[in-house]
Formats: C-alpha cells, sequence, structure tokens
C-alpha cells in the first residue's frame, strides 16, 4: 500500500469513473427482537485478502479522482508553507530547577524532548527519534520530583501503545529500564516517582490485551515490576497518577470508561486505597497542596467547585461554583490558579488560599484557549501557556505577589493572521438552546450568501471547542473562505449540564445543535447549502456523518477524519466498550433504541442524493475502528444518486492522530482542504 503524503495530490492514474464495486453479504444482528442487517460486516476482516484489495482499490480511485482537483498543488503547497513554522514548545514541566518541554521543529517527523535549567538555562536535548528508520512519538513524559530524571513514553506507527524508558536530564544518559505494556489508546499511560526517586508508580495493561489497566511498582534497575493496585477492579480503568512535589504524597484518579466521573485512590503505609467513589462526580484537578489533593466536583454544583481531600477521603470546599464553569485547577504559592470557561471563552483567575478571589490574571480577554500551566504550591511563579485563534502558542511566567506576566516564548508565525477577524453569534436549536457558534473570515469578507464555507464542531466526552491557532486553516481564510467553529452539546463549554446535554439518549441534542449552526450560517448571509461543507473527527465524524444523513440537501460536502459511524458496532471494538459511558449499551434497549435512531451506518438511505463525500482512517487506530469508514463508505456509495464522489483514503503506519508525522499531519489536512476546496468553489486567488 502507497503511503499518502502530501505528494498524494500530485499522483496521476488512469481515471476510475465509479468506485470499486463492493459485494453485499446476508449478515445480521438481533438486538431485542429487532433485526439490524449489516451486509458490510466482511469488511470488518483487514487481514482478508479480499479486504486488502478493496483498501487498496478505494485508494487509488480516491488518488485519481483528487488528482483531477484544479488548484489542488498550490493549495497543498501553501497548506506546507504554514505548517513549516519555526521551531515551537509545547507542554512544559517543572521539577526542581530543571523545565522540561517538547520542542517541534518542522519539518522533522517528530517533536523532541527537550530540558534546562530554569530560569535561564541553555536548552538541550534529551531524547529526539527522529533519527530512528521509523521515528517514534514520545507520548508524555514524566519528570522526577527533582529533575534527576525523566521517563518518557514512545509508541510507533501511531498505535499509541507506549513503552516507557528513562533518561538522566543532567547528562542524557539513557538507563537500561525499559517498560511495555505502558497502557495507551484505549487508556492513557501515567507515572508517579516514588520521592526518593528509586522507582515508580505506572499503569500498565496486560499483555495482548487492551482491557484490565492496573497499577504497578517498578524499582529502577530491577527487571520484574509488582502489582500494587486495580486488579479486576474494572476491565475499563482509566488512570492519572499524581505526586506532591515532594513525591511524599501520591493519588490515583480512575474512572470506569470515557465520559464515567472520578474516584479517587490514595497511597498509605499499607499500600493503595480507593477512598473516593464516583457519588462525588470529580471531572478535573488532580495537583497537591500540601498532603491534600486538589478536585474540581460536579456534585450539586453543575458548573464545577473546587475541593481539596485528605487521603481519608474527607473534603473541604475551597472554592465554590459560580457563573463561569471550572475547567482546570493548579497550585501556586499562597493559593491557586483557576481555569474557567463559559461558552467559547476562558479566562484564568487567581484565588487565595483561604477561598478569596486575589485578581483575574491579565491575559488577552477575548478569544484564547488556555493550555498548560506549570506551577506547585511552593513556586512564586507559575508558567502559563495559551493560543488564540490568530495567536500562536505563548508562555507566559506569572507573579502570584504582583500578577506581573513576562514573556517566555512566543511563536512567530510563517504567514500573516492580522487580518482574520472572529466574528461571534449564537444559533438557537430546536429545543431553545443557545449555541455560540464562531464565524473566521478575512476582515474584507462579508456576508453574500455565496461564501464558501466549512462549519466545525465535536460534541462529546466534555472536550472544549476553545480558541485554537488557526495556522494551516490560513489558506482557506486567505482565498475568500469562511471558518467556523459551533460550542454544541456535548462538550463542557457551559458546565457538566453541557456535556451531559450531548451524550446517551440526549445525543440528538448535538446534531440539532450542529444543523442549527449550519442554519445560521446561511441565514446570516454567509453562505448557503451548495457552499457549505462540514467536518469533523472521531466523536465529531458521527456528528458530521449523522448531520449527512439526517440531512443531507444541507450541505454540498462532508469531510470525516477517524470517525465512528456504526454506533451500534462501535461498542464491540475495545475503545467502543470504554466509550459506554458516553455513548450507552446497546444490551439495554433503551440505550439501544436511541443509538439506533442516529446511528448513521444504519440509516443510510438507498436513492438519496448524498453530498460529495471524504472519508480518512488510519490503519493502526485503536481508539475507532478504521472498518468504521470501509462500513460506511462503501454503504454510501452504493446508495446515492447524486453523482458525487465518496472517497475513502486509508493511511498506512497512521493511528487515530496522536504520534502522526509532520508529513501525515500536513497531508491529510491536504486532502480535506482540497477536496472541500474543489466542491464548494472556493476561489484559486487571494483576497486583499
Amino acid at each position: 500500500m502507497r503511503k499518502l503524503v502530501v505528494s498524494f495530490l500530485l499522483l496521476q492514474g488512469a481515471a476510475l469513473a465509479q468506485p470499486p464495486s463492493t459485494p453485499q453479504g446476508p449478515e445480521s444482528k438481533t438486538y431485542h427482537g429487532t433485526q439490524v442487517p449489516d451486509p458490510y460486516r466482511w469488511l470488518e476482516a483487514a487481514s482478508d485478502p479480499k479486504v486488502k484489495a478493496w483498501i487498496e482499490a478505494q485508494n487509488s480511485h480516491a488518488e485519481t479522482s483528487m488528482a483531477k482537483y484544479p488548484g489542488r498543488e498550490e493549495l497543498a503547497k501553501r497548506i506546507g508553507q504554514l505548517a513549516t513554522t519555526p521551531p515551537t514548545r509545547t507542554s512544559p514541566q517543572l521539577a526542581g530547577q530543571t523545565l522540561l518541554f517538547m520542542k517541534d521543529s518542522p519539518p522533522a517527523p517528530q517533536p523532541v524532548l527537550m530540558g534546562q535549567s530554569w530560569p535561564g538555562g541553555a536548552e538541550k536535548v534529551l531524547v529526539d527519534t527522529n533519527g530512528d528508520a521509523n521515528p517514534s512519538a514520545i507520548t508524555d513524559f514524566w519528570p522526577s520530583p527533582s529533575g534527576k530524571y525523566v521517563a518518557y513514553g514512545t509508541a510507533v506507527g501511531g498505535s499509541e501503545l507506549s513503552t516507557i524508558f528513562f533518561v538522566e536530564t543532567a547528562t542524557g544518559k539513557k538507563l537500561a529500564d525499559v517498560l511495555p505494556n505502558a497502557a495507551g489508546g484505549t487508556t492513557p499511560p501515567s507515572l508517579a516517582w516514588d520521592a526518593d526517586e528509586t522507582g515508580v508508580t505506572l499503569v500498565k495493561l496486560p499483555k495482548d490485551s487492551l482491557f484490565g489497566a492496573s497499577l504497578y511498582h517498578h524499582k529502577l534497575g530491577v527487571a520484574e515490576d509488582t502489582l500494587v493496585f486495580g486488579q479486576g477492579l474494572s476491565p475499563v480503568a482509566e488512570w492519572e497518577l499524581s505526586t506532591s512535589q515532594d513525591g511524599s504524597q501520591a493519588a490515583a484518579l480512575v474512572h470506569f470508561g470515557d465520559g464515567a466521573p472520578t474516584q479517587l485512590a490514595f497511597r498509605g503505609p499499607q499500600g493503595w486505597k480507593l477512598a473516593v467513589g464516583p457519588e462525588a462526580d470529580i471531572r478535573g484537578g488532580g495537583r497537591w497542596i500540601g498532603k491534600e489533593l486538589l478536585t474540581v466536583n460536579f456534585l450539586n454544583a453543575p458548573r464545577g467547585e473546587v475541593r481539596l481531600y485528605s487521603a481519608d477521603g474527607r473534603s473541604r470546599v475551597l472554592i465554590p461554583q459560580s457563573q463561569w464553569a471550572v475547567k482546570d485547577v493548579y497550585p501556586i504559592r499562597g493559593g491557586v490558579l483557576v481555569a474557567r470557561v463559559w461558552g467559547s471563552e476562558q479566562r484564568l483567575e487567581h484565588w487565595s488560599e483561604s477561598g478569596s478571589l486575589v485578581r483575574v490574571v491579565a491575559l488577552p480577554p477575548t478569544g484564547i484557549g488556555l493550555g498548560t500551566v506549570a506551577s506547585s504550591s511552593s513556586s512564586p511563579d507559575a508558567l502559563i501557556t495559551y493560543r488564540g485563534w490568530t495567536i500562536p502558542e505563548r508562555w507566559v511566567s506569572y507573579s502570584a505577589a504582583s500578577g506581573e506576566l513576562k514573556p517566555v516564548f512566543e511563536l512567530t508565525p510563517v504567514g500573516d493572521y492580522s487580518q482574520i477577524v472572529a466574528t461571534r453569534s449564537e444559533a438557537v436549536s430546536r429545543d431553545g438552546a443557545r449555541v455560540p457558534v464562531t464565524i473566521l473570515h478575512h476582515k474584507s469578507v462579508t456576508p453574500n450568501g455565496e461564501r464558501p464555507t466549512i462549519l466545525y464542531a465535536y460534541g462529546g466526552f466534555g472536550v472544549l471547542q476553545q480558541p485554537n491557532f488557526l495556522g494551516t486553516t490560513l489558506a482557506w481564510l486567505e482565498r475568500g473562505g469562511v471558518y467556523a467553529v459551533a460550542n454544541i452539546r456535548g462538550g463542557g463549554e457551559f458546565g457538566e449540564p453541557w456535556h451531559q446535554g450531548g451524550m446517551r439518549h440526549q445525543k440528538q441534542n448535538c446534531f440539532d445543535d450542529f444543523y442549527a449552526a449550519a442554519q445560521l450560517l446561511r441565514e446570516s448571509g454567509w453562505t448557503r447549502p451548495d457552499r457549505l461543507g462540514i467536518m469533523g473527527g472521531s466523536n465529531g465524524g458521527l456528528l458530521v456523518s449523522a448531520s449527512l444523513v439526517q440531512h443531507p440537501q444541507a450541505f454540498k460536502a462532508v469531510v470525516g477524519l477517524v470517525g465512528v459511524y456504526d454506533s451500534l458496532a462501535h461498542e464491540g471494538f475495545p475503545n467502543g466498550t470504554y466509550n459506554i459511558p458516553e455513548y450507552g449499551d446497546s444490551k439495554v434497549k433503551a440505550d439501544f433504541e436511541a443509538i439506533l435512531a442516529y446511528s448513521p451506518q444504519q440509516n443510510v438511505k438507498a436513492g438519496t442524493a448524498y453530498p460529495a463525500v471524504f472519508l480518512h482512517t488510519g490503519e493502526n487506530d485503536l481508539r475507532v475502528a478504521p472498518w468504521q469508514t470501509r462500513k460506511f463508505g462503501a454503504a454510501l456509495q452504493a446508495a446515492s444518486t447524486s453523482g458525487q464522489p465518496i472517497l475513502l483514503v486509508t493511511q498506512t503506519n497512521a493511528g487515530h492522530g496522536a504520534g502522526a508525522s509532520f508529513s501525515q499531519k500536513v497531508g491529510k489536512t491536504a486532502l480535506a482542504l482540497t477536496f472541500l476546496a474543489q466542491h464548494l468553489g472556493l476561489p484559486t486567488g487571494l483576497v486583499r
């Protein structure tokens, strides 16, 4: 199979008038007395030679179809230019007097792990995988309390399955310890250092299984790891480990499946013990102030309150809920920093240890998304990262005493983003809910009813659609296109009720909100249906595909990236089992009926004029099965009468997106925007 990168757009081949034919089988499955046909089940067998040949044929069909698009070379080139920025820094952590961070230097395939004495030391490379024949991605890293060592995970081929290694920060010397099966994909990797830095507690999966993650202790230099907690607790346990600054206190935050509330276990003299159950409705926090753990709780506080927990499970309220929802909380000397969100806006507040507001941190007051905050309860300063639609990655140092902000790092972008305007509006959903929509466009582009427009959203798992640097999307906007982002239900933009309003039996609200946003773009004069495209990935792929089958005449083009399309079958895939708290369980009749009503695969109707569709997946995806794309694409190809293309691309050596190489990320963006440009009529010239 050929590797699909940016050059994909330039490949030529014999024209295929029609997509490859796809046989239908007699398979079906009965749920609660209802027989549900599954004629494309045979496409789930990725190792079957017939399926491999089908994938190759679909890739070839997509290649030859897209190679005909005018302007594809110029657009792909511009996307590559905008992506090739100066080196940027992300994910800072402070340990002792050492700053650790990731440094991305396009077009190098992968970011590298860096260290420097803080403040003011010279940066140096600690881990660089780019010299490997097949560069692995660094999945996460965990410095020891003093910063003497750093543990880091790597994964290959986009699989996200982590192996943990160790490096000495002063010398860059790699230790001999290698810890495989360190989670990833279905359940995230995590690690906590011992106070004396001679060992770690880490999350491990059983060999050859994606279920049943438990906590193990590893002593540096010792081959065998010891099980310490969590075996048999839940097959879908997802862990986050946290230690106090000196390493003397440790907690495990665990939830049983995506979307479920967090429980707390603490490490004591007799080992680990579960102290707080799901009834507390903890959904954030996990950092220490002395011997107490900071959390964000939503029990009787739908917008979140900040609590402090001791190891015996007792807690006290530090900051009660207020108008804005709590996103997260971070310690700083004498108090805490509270990240808040309300709709599309965010801010960072400084509160004292007695629970009184000190000040709102003087970040830009609108249009930013908060990133990492590196801080501790003993430090008078915090390192804050943020970005905005037209603001690339920025780091500032914040003084708790004075409130002063000092610049630390600022990425210089390649393009000119100063001409881009963010227009904020609200759509009204079917049940009256008001949905924030941010409309991004060049300042010279005004509503005329004909603008080529992309509408994007996610709507699930409490994930925020916060202002994020536009980056390569500038290639769309500088040609007169419009890009809109909707903060639909399922996210956490207005607290936990907004999340729950788009999960399980309320999932249809997500699709109604998204359709309302599309109608807003039409009614406010920005575009019309034959100039409107929708795009989403993962749960957002479910969003755009459900919107496609429910409103096929409302859109001209649809892009689905690593999406969930057969919602009934999804729970049979390992990560789908983890997703049951969010989507529901088809073994429960009421859940089955709710899922069947919207599942895109089961709602494709033969003889329907569907718009142009582009579906993209990675062959090593552990979060959403690649066969989701194959089955849904085949169903659309068989059903559509519009004559518009239904194109499927399966990328080799790729997964869900995390750990993708520079060329893979740029190539996927170029494919998606080129497809949308062709079908929405994006001009080839630049606006003035």
